[in-house]
């Protein structure tokens, strides 16, 4: 198996980061492809009322797929700064532990779901209209939730590893996958909601699988090793997982910002337009994947290159890494945010027919949600940064702040001051707090530290 031949010391900053970036970000929106190509199929083939029935359960994917990234950012980040100084043995304990740990984690609730489908429903805030729809979707889609996990831990891994292709294309192997059985189930079989949920599931064993058979067999410095199951080799990995865990944490908020978006966004709807609120802001669900991933592929394709540095002390390419990703994120929302605020009745069509209630809703309302697209993927990037330096508080804390204590309020605050449009506009809010939180840390510690030298 060819290997992409990468040495993160040396090679110039720019050069690097495009290597890792074009890959991964292709390789990440074939993911968010799955999702929306799952959408357009039910939307045509269901109606609206599937589109917020699925809604309904993604929160559910958020938040295990944040468990997963969670998992795979910090166990790459100490398996880079592990490699950097010779230990690689360490470093391939860290993966296998993070592999072990994310299939116990997901398989427990997993298999209470499969038992409970109905009381599940009822939890994630389905109505009693939706509440059949979901509980069928739920079935064929909890499965899924394990092979997620791997894939989020293994595209980290498989990246470290010096395979940014291959990564990417573990993802677009689900995604192309998905996309075909999903048409196929739902159309010519007329599997409906079951037939979504299956092709998707199918789509992530798939790419879940290929990243374990490389680690298993193929990696060159990552490959899996034996863990001894002794009291004393137990508590150590749990002490390694716990590690890995406070690394990462910022990425399982940053996931469960978009379950949490999910899951008060579906409430406030429901509240204030019905199901077809729900439908509308469903539509708006799949395309936020898209932009999560772009900011996702910035900081993770950013990360390899900066935990690497970091661990030799190289402070001028740590810098240089984190400029180009941050001018990265800058370009990438605005772009998104264009095409979101003048195209909006383009990008709804592709899922239901404008003459819907719920399009009309979601057409109204998207130029307002873009507005939030800068400030989400430059956050995104900056905690990102936090992360790849070990830097867990400021990580945890913007994290904490853009997912639950700025954006909770904003979406129950605002539709009470400014009506429906304050629903929209609830995203922006949230994310353009935590921008001003950021530059003023940045300016605190920019003075922290003139005051140190100033000292010496």
């Amino acid at each position: 198996m060819k290997r992409d031949a990468i040495d993160l010391g040396t090679v110039k900053i720019s050069t690097l980061f495009r290597k890792y970036f074009v890959p991964t970000l292709l390789g990440m929106l074939s993911m968010s492809a799955v999702t929306a190509a799952d959408g357009i199929f039910v939307g045509h083939g269901i109606g609206s009322d599937g589109i917020a029935a699925i809604n309904i359960c993604i929160p559910l994917l958020m938040l295990f797929t944040g468990i997963g990234l969670m998992t795979g950012a910090g166990a790459s980040v100490v398996a880079s700064i592990q490699l950097s100084r010779g230990k690689s043995k360490a470093a391939r304990i860290n993966v296998t532990q993070s592999i072990i740990f994310v299939t116990i984690v997901a398989s427990i609730p997993s298999i209470l779901m499969m038992i409970w489908p109905s009381a599940t429903a009822r939890l994630l805030g389905a109505s009693d209209h939706l509440t059949p729809l979901v509980r069928e979707y739920l079935l064929w889609f909890v499965p899924s939730l394990m092979f997620q996990m791997w894939c989020s831990v293994c595209l980290f891994v498989i990246r470290l590893d010096g395979s940014p292709r291959l990564a990417m294309m573990c993802n677009v192997a689900a995604a192309l996958i998905s996309v075909v059985l999903g048409w196929l189930f739902i159309f010519p079989l007329d599997l409906g909601l079951m037939g979504a949920a299956f092709a998707a599931t199918i789509g992530l064993f798939i790419g879940g699988l290929i990243g374990l058979i490389y680690l298993f067999r193929f990696a060159e410095k990552l490959r899996f090793y034996p863990i001894k199951w002794s009291i004393k080799s137990l508590r150590l990995s749990l002490r390694n997982i716990g590690y890995q865990c406070r690394i990462g944490s910022s990425a399982l908020l940053t996931e469960a910002t978009l379950a949490t978006l999910m899951f008060v966004g579906n409430n406030v709807f429901m509240k204030y337009l019905g199901d077809n609120g729900v439908g509308a802001f469903g539509i708006a669900c799949y395309y936020i994947p898209f932009v999560f991933m772009v900011g996702n592929a910035i900081a993770q394709s950013a990360q390899p290159i900066i935990s690497y540095n970091f661990g030799l002390g190289y402070k001028d390419r740590v810098s240089a890494t984190e400029r180009i990703a941050i001018l990265t994120s800058v370009v990438c929302g605005s772009i998104i945010m264009a095409i979101f605020f003048f195209f909006p009745h383009i990008l709804v069509a592709l899922f239901i027919s404008p003459d819907n209630e719920a399009a009309r809703i979601a057409i109204d309302g998207y130029p307002y949600f873009s507005t939030a697209f800068v400030f989400f993927i430059f956050n995104l990037t900056v905690i990102g940064y936090y992360q790849s330096v070990e830097q867990v508080r400021p990580a945890t804390i913007l994290a904490a702040l853009r997912g639950f204590i700025f954006l909770i309020p904003a979406f129950l605050l605002l539709p009470a001051i400014v009506g429906t449009k304050g629903i929209w506009l609830a995203l922006c809010l949230s994310e353009s707090m935590t921008t001003v939180s950021i530059i003023v840390m940045y300016f605190i510690k920019s003075r922290r530290t003139r005051s140190l030298q100033t000292t010496v």
